[in-house]
């Protein structure tokens, strides 16, 4: 028996003999000859057959297995692959099968203990959810209450309270998502609940809500004189290509009970979209915030939304006197149009905390009048630095800006917003530092009018000049292993031998409307054209390759205009990419050693004559606390 069993797995197993190739003279064979031949075929090769058989029908169950999951999926989550030429992903504007709730709308708790917080969810990257409690919600943040989230399988996850958004003042919380729910397909909206009631909730309690993506979305909305600009992830995905502004509408108001407005869409780049203005007559417009988003024409898909829009600018007020004046709150600091400052810089900051005061204060020396940071949700204590800096006499204020990887973004929404407060603009970094080498050198003192000078004068013949450009200087780690307590300036004295990049002071007025901007600089409006100074008069020292502890915080908030993520392996090959740095955020061999070409320490010896003193604790900077 065991041979003959033997004998058979070997026959099922060798493949049978091909069929012999027939001859040109040979007549084609008969059908019954091909039955026999087919007899033959299967007798030999039945147990693998067999074998195929069960293997195909296991496939088969698994694969309906997984259909059935995508159809639950799709059920509850519709969504369209655009074609090529829309490079998006769109999802459609159908309401949940559940009554009484609107897509995107709201996560609430609700029971015989607890009070209902109604929210809207959108998961960000690293798996952390932002929910942004919702307008017509009191939110009870006072009184020491701590807060969790609870997800669509019961897990539970501590709630962080946030900063409110700038302008609708809406309130906002971020939590962690259990490994356990990323693991669970499709992710609902957590419920938002006070911690001390977390034991109460009932099993299921979950929102049934969809949560929104954070690339594919519409997440901020500032409104001119002119018309309205929104700010909306995932529709013009390609560097560099831009759908044409007629495949959009704004819509205004609730789309789900008829009483929404649509206009027109004038201009289509980036992350930035404008459109007119709805005439408020046509419906009854009596909320306090009316919702805003993004109506996708061809495919009538409207893109979930978190924005709301004002029929005012942002920055209009009237005076006690009756006059009205262009005024703006930016943190703690009101910008009036009677007293454009001249120069201020505009930057994207986090946790820059403990690099914040040598920034400030030197950069306030040489001629800037006014600082304008969009936090991008910061935890490093930046408010209390920023406190500090104020009441000694600077001028420094903070706008929340939670939105991730939206640089370019926050830097249009930064032209819009400093328009009526300043002439000119630096885009510059924390870790970026403007020097004059041959002009200043010799300087004993720094001086306000020193950066001042460096841009054209406002005459006929020079005003056509729109923006200025520096050329970088990219300084590496310099065998330091740690911030060094003195300062960026005095720590970092080594760099790359040739430049890298180009920063960029530009003229508010002289921005392209469709506020298009590429590596810190702008497009500009006809007849107006960039300056680019020689390494000479003026450079940038950017001190990009710091200690590998604080470099390594990069990981997860850097962004640039062709490495939206520093952790996928795209475009390995672009300037933007750290030299023989990979893609998972571990030190390399020599890190401390790197980037060293040149000994540069010019800016090292000017600020040592500018700013460092004999002290009873020795030799220090006046930045250093």
């Amino acid at each position: 028996m065991t041979i003959q069993i033997k004998q058979l797995f070997q026959l099922s197993s060798s493949p049978p003999p091909p069929p012999p190739l027939p001859s040109l003279n040979s007549r084609p064979p008969s059908f019954l000859s091909l039955f026999v031949c087919f007899q033959e075929a299967m007798r030999r090769t039945l147990p693998a057959f067999l074998l195929f058989t069960c293997a195909s029908l296991f496939l088969l169950a698994f694969f309906s297995l997984h259909l059935s999951r995508t159809t639950d999926l799709i059920h509850h989550f519709p969504i369209t692959l655009a074609d090529d030429r829309h490079h998006s992903i769109a999802i459609r504007d159908q309401p949940l099968p559940t009554p009484h709730r609107t897509r995107h709308d709201v996560s609430s708790v609700t029971n015989s203990s607890t009070t209902a917080i109604s929210t809207v969810s959108v998961l960000l990257p690293s798996w952390e959810i932002l929910l942004i409690v919702s307008p017509e919600t009191p939110f009870p943040s006072a009184g020491g209450n701590t807060y969790v989230c609870l997800f669509q399988n019961n897990d539970t996850s501590d709630a962080r309270l946030s900063k409110p958004l700038p302008f609708t003042n809406r309130t906002t919380l971020a939590c962690p998502m259990p490994n356990r729910v990323k693991r669970l397909r499709p992710f609902y909206q957590p419920v938002l609940a006070k911690c001390s009631d977390k034991d109460t909730l009932a099993p299921g309690s979950n929102s049934p809500e969809l949560m929104v993506r954070w690339n594919f979305m519409v997440y901020e909305s500032f409104s001119t004189e002119d018309d309205v600009v929104l700010f909306a992830k995932g529709l013009n995905n390609r560097q560099g290509v831009n759908r044409p502004p007629t495949e959009f509408r704004c819509v205004f108001g609730d789309i789900n009970n008829k009483t929404a407005v649509r206009t027109a869409v004038t201009s289509s780049v980036q992350e930035v979209f404008r459109c007119h203005h709805p005439n408020l007559t046509d419906v009854n417009f009596n909320e306090k915030l009316i919702k805003i988003s993004l109506e996708i024409v061809d495919a009538n898909v409207v893109v979930p939304s978190v924005a709301y829009y004002s029929c005012r600018p942002p920055m209009e007020t009237t005076t006690s006197a009756g006059a009205t004046e262009i005024a703006t709150t930016v943190g703690t600091t009101e910008i009036q149009q009677n007293n454009l400052d001249e120069v201020c810089v505009c930057t994207m900051v986090y946790n820059v905390a403990k690099f914040l005061r040598e920034w400030v204060i030197y950069h306030s020396k040489v001629g800037v009048d006014r600082f304008i940071l969009y936090d991008n949700d910061s935890d490093d204590g930046l408010e209390s630095v920023v406190k500090e800096l104020n009441d000694e006499g600077y001028n420094v204020s903070t706008l929340f800006w939670v939105w991730p990887k939206t640089q370019e973004a926050g830097f249009s929404h930064g032209v819009l917003y400093a328009r009526r407060a300043c002439k000119w603009v630096a885009y510059i970094d924390v870790d970026e530092f403007v020097f004059a080498p041959n002009l200043w050198a010799q300087s004993d003192q720094p001086s306000k009018h020193m950066l001042k000078s460096l841009l054209p004068e406002n005459n006929h013949n020079n005003s056509v000049v729109g923006q200025v450009s520096f050329k970088c200087n990219d300084f590496g780690p310099s065998n330091q292993k740690n911030h060094p307590a003195e300062g960026v300036t005095q720590g970092y004295t080594c760099r790359r031998r040739f430049e890298q990049r180009h920063k960029s002071i530009v003229r508010l007025d002289a921005v392209d409307d469709s506020l298009v901007n590429v590596i810190h600089h702008f497009k500009l409006k006809k007849g107006y054209r960039t300056r680019q100074l020689s390494m000479e008069k003026a450079v940038v020292n950017h001190y990009k390759y710091q200690a590998w502890p604080e470099f390594q915080t990069k990981f997860r908030r850097r962004v640039s205009a062709y490495v939206v993520d520093w952790m996928q392996a795209l475009n390995p090959q672009s300037k933007d990419r750290t030299p023989g740095l990979g893609f998972q955020p571990v030190e390399p061999k020599g890190w401390a050693e790197k980037f060293c070409e040149v000994r540069d320490e010019r800016l090292k010896m000017l600020t040592q004559r500018w700013f460092g003193s004999h002290t009873p604790d020795g030799y220090r900077m006046v930045w250093q606390s």
